[in-house]
Formats: C-alpha cells, sequence, structure tokens
C-alpha cells in the first residue's frame, strides 16, 4: 500500500526541531519529520541515547536551564541560520509517579508534591515559551514559520490530576496569545493533542485498551502534514487532534491504520 503522505509537499530545505525527543511523542515527530525530507535537531537530556535515525541532529539539552537552551540555538543559527518549524515536547512531571510507595500521580491537589508543580510547569510551559522566544527571532524575518506546542485533552477535562490540566491549559492558552502576537508575521503555532500513543511507557503499563491507539511515528506525520502546507496560518491558535488532521491531509498512521479522532466525551 503506498504512504499517503508522501504524495503531499515534501520539506526538503526545512529546519524543524523538536524538544524532548529522546522517546516517546517527540522521538516520533523528529522520525516523522525527518522522512518528510526535513533538517531535524532533536533536543533532550538524554538523547544521545535515542533510537533516531542517524541523520537527525541530536542536541543535549536541559530545557529547564535557560543557558543550555541559548547553547542549542546558538548551534542551530550556526549552521543553518534558520529555523522553519519548533515543536514543543519536552515536558517535565511524569517522573516519580510513585513515591515512598504510594502512587502520587492521580492524588487530589491537597495530596500533590509541590515538586510536580515545577516539573510541569518549568520544564513545560516556562520551557515551551523560552524555545518559542528564540524560535520566533529567527521565523519573524522571514515571515514563515510554524510552532507546535504539544498539548492534551487535561487542558479541557480533569484527566490524572489539577497541576496536569492546569500545566495543558497554560500550554493551549500560551498557544492562543502567541498567535494574536504573531498574527502580523506569517507564523503559525497550534496546539497539538495527540490520542493515545503507543510510547514506551504506554506499552510497558499493559493496561491500555490499544485498539484506537497511534504510534509516536503517526503524530510526526501530523506534524509534517502542517510543516508542508502552504496554507497552514488558517490553523494558528486553534487546538488541532492529530487523528482529525489525518482525515483533512489523507495520511494514514504506519500500519496503514486510520486511528478515529478522539472528542472531550470519549477522554
Amino acid at each position: 500500500m503506498s504512504d499517503p503522505i508522501r504524495a503531499r509537499p515534501t520539506l526538503n530545505g526545512a529546519c524543524a526541531l523538536v524538544t524532548g525527543a529522546s522517546r516517546g511523542v517527540g522521538r516520533g515527530i523528529a522520525q516523522g519529520l525527518h522522512r518528510a525530507g526535513a533538517m531535524v535537531y532533536a533536543s533532550g537530556r538524554s538523547i544521545e541515547t535515542a533510537d533516531l535515525d542517524d541523520a537527525i541532529v541530536r542536541v543535549a539539552c536541559d530545557h529547564a536551564d535557560d543557558q543550555s537552551v541559548d547553547h542549542l540555538f546558538e548551534r542551530i543559527v550556526t549552521e543553518q541560520g534558520r529555523l522553519d518549524v519548533l515543536v514543543n515536547n519536552a515536558w517535565g512531571g511524569y517522573e516519580n509517579m510513585v513515591e515512598d510507595g504510594r502512587f502520587t500521580w492521580s492524588a487530589p491537589f491537597w495530596a500533590q508534591p509541590l515538586w510536580r508543580w515545577a516539573a510541569m510547569m518549568d520544564v513545560g510551559v516556562r520551557a515551551a515559551f523560552a524555545a518559542s522566544q528564540h524560535a520566533a527571532r529567527l521565523m519573524l524575518p522571514r515571515r514563515r514559520g510554524l510552532i507546535v506546542n504539544v498539548s492534551q485533552w487535561a487542558a479541557q477535562k480533569h484527566l490524572g490530576n489539577v497541576i496536569y490540566g492546569v500545566s495543558k491549559a497554560a500550554t493551549d492558552k500560551l498557544t492562543a496569545d502567541m498567535a494574536v502576537e504573531l498574527s502580523d508575521h506569517d507564523v503559525a503555532v497550534v496546539s497539538l493533542y495527540p490520542g493515545l500513543v503507543r510510547t514506551e511507557a504506554v506499552l510497558a503499563a499493559g493496561v491500555f485498551d490499544l485498539g484506537n491507539s497511534e504510534s509516536p511515528e503517526f503524530i510526526g506525520r501530523a506534524v509534517a502534514a502542517l510543516a508542508g502546507d502552504q496554507d497552514v496560518r488558517r490553523w494558528t491558535g486553534q487546538v488541532l487532534v492529530a487523528a482529525a488532521l489525518a482525515e483533512h491531509y489523507g495520511f494514514t498512521d504506519i500500519d496503514g491504520r486510520s486511528p478515529r479522532p478522539l472528542t472531550l466525551t470519549d477522554v
């Protein structure tokens, strides 16, 4: 079976950065952009051990460290002189879900450890803001570019815990407000919701119904389709669902299947 996304415009000559690309969704996005023809930089604290194509440029970066982020973008400027696509996927707060023998991830807000707030808001939302600042400074002079903030349905519905919901809602608000300020500069910014993704953690858990799941590379195909759309600015400021984009652009998952787009009721 032919791959429908191959018929779409390629990203040859484009430069992309995917943060938090060591594993899971970020790794899949980096792979998807590379296979669409982009020159891809992939960052993360453990990026050197990531299962990525050799042509993808790995840059070790702690996105909670401003100096480390500065060095990442300095390298891109030195080597490429441009940035066309930024995908903000770096995130914190998934670590240490079990503390002292207790599963604290789903605890009520009054029982949540305060470190989780800093992890999600700093390594997650603040990191996206900082990377977007750097990216915008490269995109504005060329009057083109795409920023994708990977978000989640927790922005609109209680899923997991209060901190998670607040941080994802902040990510969507970041998208909406950045879109307003970028509106006169021809740079698009969107929030992207994956469905249930077959990440390493999901597969290891062994408790999920994977019947309507998505591969990490499927999310990469969604980003590649957006990046190759000459009219991508029509989406700016919006929340987009990866599986719905597949229906719109006509691509499938790597196994040829078409996951059903989730709705707020589903989740």
